[in-house]
């Protein structure tokens, strides 16, 4: 047993003791050419005094070379850090050859012993090039051998930078990598023509066909740092035109421990190229806000109800409520969070459209603050569902806003739609009326109630993008519903922002608003999925047109007939002026829309379209509700109205 102990330690630290050994080795050539060199190549020194030295000098260079821990460094891997530590164990090494010497003089341990300063100087110079060179040497061998066993893979490195030679040495240094690095790309004209670790600058302009195909490139990796979305889109736009995989390294604050890994090189996602530049929000302003309250989140688990749970957790709050009917949602949420060090929050699962519930937690939590996040938001679902629709997005947004009000919550901000603008679908109108809602209980001068309007949410549950990965994954095609199709899209954690901006901005009685940029073709955004999959359009994935949805609009907007905005601090938030209701009859004709719907008595669509005289439905057999039927173009399937 012992003896299979010592044979798998041996093992273990053979090549350790390997690379030492050589070390010291190296040391004794390089003292004796020392000598040599000293005394212009002749045997004009006593050889004798020579070999007295050479013990002290081995066990004073394995001292240091311990110490340091220089022959610990996986040779194969060799990089500056390693060359560093060389460094220092032979200045370690001749500064303790000295001392002795020094101190023999002084205490004469060793009669006549004495290494002249010139010679340590010279082997000190020899000893660094030498071992420096050794294990470069022995890495060139290795790849050299490797190489030709591995199939490689040329690369182009797009950005001469910084990032751009920190992700060389990544590539270069990684034993499993078949990466060979060909060229960077600059646009630097300072940069192009020279090189950067034996490798080319070019010019973006050799980017063609031709270049790609006469040097094999399989891949170029875009590796630059603080670089706006819209020219990141521009740039990568370009390359994936070409019969290559296009990647991109992450920002520096997310490499592992400042390093950056070869597994964190990804293939460019699209996400990364509607990414925009985060909003800069006033955090103190928000920290201020929320600074001792006790916070309820109703939507907790959903894409965007989570997204403001974790930027909450952030601020030092009192106490967080997380309600949310999804009880697996809830349970991953509360993992999480507690994994990232997170512990002052209460996960609760609850519907919010139980008001006696919902009325013990506000009775037991006294909430300062509730952000209303719960919803249902499919549009072809809610179409044909409409008790569902009104059940939880108006009705639950009424039983939460009147408790708000019942146990003198101060805040109130409801995450709202622009599918709520000139809305076309049970969806939208339904969370129009829950705006509406909000703006009556305004009038009661108790809570501020506050609302936000944005886009589409990158990644969030349901949304086009998701959907374009499983059907690239599944070998296509891409299904879209218009070929001129448009959409706004706003990052998870950008919304978060803008509901908590909201909530720290609001004084009560306002719709927020996001300046959301260019809207952007689905058509285009499905074309590049394609491409950035390393597939071709259409010879490996098609796309189909399969026709509007029920209630599906063409374009989304942000603010209604009748409506403009006005400014705040925020150069990209804006207050939507909406036009003035009677806030009694809107809110009598929301209670019977609430109580026919419970009791399924009468067609509540209709009645939605009363509340909401812009809502005119599209594509869909709610078209006849509509006065104007007749001039409505539509191309309705047939179906039959089910009110469920």
């Amino acid at each position: 047993m012992i003896q299979k102990y010592l044979t798998y330690k041996a093992q273990r630290y053979a090549s350790k003791w390997l690379v030492l050994a050589i070390d010291l080795f190296i040391v004794v050539v390089s003292f004796i050419l020392s000598y040599l060199i000293r005394f212009n190549l002749t045997l004009s020194f006593e050889v004798n005094e020579l070999f007295i030295q050479l013990p002290l000098v081995i066990v004073i260079a394995l001292i240091s070379f311990v110490i340091i821990g220089s022959y610990k460094g996986v040779v194969r891997h060799t990089g500056v850090r390693d060359v560093y530590n060389i460094f220092n164990a032979i200045c370690l090494s001749s500064i303790l050859l000295i001392f002795l010497i020094i101190g023999n003089r002084h205490f004469q341990v060793m009669d006549d012993f004495t290494i002249p300063l010139s010679i340590i100087i010279i082997n000190s110079l020899i000893s660094f090039v030498a071992l420096t060179a050794s294990r470069y040497i022995f890495k060139s061998i290795y790849q050299h051998i490797t190489g030709g066993i591995r199939n490689t893979k040329n690369v182009l490195i797009y950005g001469a930078g910084e990032s751009g030679i920190l992700t060389y040495n990544t590539i270069t240094n990684h034993s499993k990598s078949n990466a060979k690095v060909i060229g960077y790309i600059d646009n630097d004209n300072k940069k192009v023509g020279k090189s950067i670790n034996g490798v080319q600058v070019y010019n973006k302009e050799i980017l063609n066909e031709q270049f790609i195909s006469k040097n094999d490139i399989a891949e170029i990796i875009f590796s630059i740092q603080n670089i706006d979305a819209k020219r990141l889109r521009s740039i990568v736009e370009s390359l994936v035109d070409f019969p290559v995989r296009v990647k991109i390294v992450p920002p520096i604050e997310d490499w592992i421990n400042g390093e950056l890994k070869v597994s964190q090189i990804k293939n460019v996602q699209i996400e990364d190229l509607l990414d925009r530049a985060p909003i800069q929000i006033k955090n103190s302003k928000i920290a201020k806000e929320l600074a001792g309250k006790t916070i309820i989140v109703t939507g907790g688990a959903g894409s965007i109800g989570s997204e403001i749970v974790r930027q909450i957790c952030t601020y030092s709050y009192k106490s967080l409520v997380v309600i949310d009917q999804a009880e697996s949602a809830l349970y991953d949420l509360q993992q999480e969070l507690k994994q990232n060090g997170f512990h002052n929050f209460l996960p609760i699962v609850s519907d919010i459209r139980d008001k006696n519930r919902l009325n013990v937690i506000f009775e037991e939590h006294r909430p300062d603050m509730v952000f209303h996040a719960a919803a249902y938001k499919h549009v072809p679902l809610m179409e044909y569902n409409s008790y569902e629709a009104i059940k939880i997005n108006i009705a639950g947004t009424k039983t939460v806003a009147d408790l708000a009000i019942v146990h003198d919550v101060d805040k109130f901000v409801f995450v709202s739609t622009d599918k709520a603008v000139n809305p076309t679908n049970v969806m939208g109108a339904s969370k129009r009326i829950a705006e509406m809602y909000i703006g009556c209980m305004q009038q009661e001068n108790k809570t501020k109630f506050i609302t936000t309007r944005f886009g589409n949410v990158l990644g969030s549950n349901g949304s086009v993008i998701p959907l374009f990965r499983k059907q690239i994954e599944k070998g296509g095609p891409l299904t879209l519903t218009h070929k001129d199709i448009t959409r706004y899209f706003m990052t998870i954690p950008e919304a978060s922002q803008l509901v908590l901006e909201a909530g720290s901005m609001g004084e009560g009685g306002e719709i927020f608003i996001f300046d959301m940029g260019e809207s952007v073709k689905i058509y285009d955004l499905a074309k590049n999925m394609i491409k950035l999959s390393g597939l071709k359009y259409p010879e490996d994935i098609d796309i189909k047109i399969t026709g509007l949805r029920p209630g599906e609009k063409l374009y989304e907007e942000l603010l209604a007939n009748g409506e403009n905005t006005l400014p705040t601090y925020h150069k990209k938030i804006k207050i939507s002026k909406v036009r003035e209701l009677d806030y009694a009859k809107v809110r009598s004709k929301i209670d019977e829309l609430c109580i026919t719907n419970m009791f399924f008595n009468g067609n509540t669509v209709k009645l939605m379209k009363e509340i909401v005289p812009e809502y005119v439905s599209n594509n869909s057999v709610l078209c006849e509700l509509d006065e104007n039927k007749d001039d409505i173009k539509h191309n309705a399937p047939n179906l039959k109205i089910v009110q469920s």
